[in-house]
């Protein structure tokens, strides 16, 4: 099995798909230490990009996970803790 990682390019995609993006917020830039709240993503926002990394990724995500998961930069990290997993599990 190959090794599957979730980067920021694909939480920046998710989250276009999924919920758009605030004006004059800029997902192009460094933000993996800022808060979602500030780049305009609230719970049920990050409730529907947990839903679609669930179905691309083929994992379960925790509903806390998601609600107190507070920067991309923590939300990719628990989403290729899962995905390590996935791959130990099914080896």
């Amino acid at each position: 099995m190959s090794d599957l990682e979730f980067t920021l390019d694909d939480l920046r995609r998710i989250l276009l798909e999924g919920a758009g993006a605030d004006e004059g917020v800029d997902l192009g830039a460094d933000i993996l230490d800022v808060q979602f709240e500030a780049l305009g993503y609230e719970s049920l926002a990050l409730l529907e990009t947990g839903s679609r990394i669930e179905r691309e990724y083929g994992i379960d995500l925790d509903e806390d996970l998601l609600t107190n998961t507070d920067t991309p930069r923590a939300l990719i990290a628990a989403v290729n803790l899962h995905l390590t997993a996935d791959q130990r599990s099914a080896a």
